[in-house]
């Protein structure tokens, strides 16, 4: 919800948020029956995982379908560097 809050209150046009909600709910209702229907991130990434991603408008859907289950992992705004931010907990553990 982070997201429609954001767009009704720091864009001012709530009508804007329900309509992007919209579109990322259908989004994700659509891996119910096609849960591969994403492209795989290491298919654009240098990095081994079985993580999935959606584009929906400026939003990227992350997800993960694992024993016929999907789990969506995060919503990211597109431009933000989602490597950073799906793979920072990874990095630390490892530097630890």
């Amino acid at each position: 919800m982070e997201i429609k809050n954001y767009i009704s209150q720091e864009l001012n046009s709530s009508q804007a948020a329900e309509n992007l909600i919209l579109k990322i709910t259908k989004k994700i209702r659509g891996l119910l029956d096609y849960p591969v229907i994403g492209a795989s991130l290491s298919s654009v990434i240098d990095i081994q995982t079985d993580s999935r991603f959606l584009v929906c408008a400026n939003y990227l859907i992350f997800y993960r379908y694992e024993n016929e289950v999907v789990y969506v992992i995060r919503i990211l705004y597109g431009r933000r560097d989602y490597v950073r931010v799906l793979f920072n907990d990874l990095s630390e553990k490892e530097e630890k």
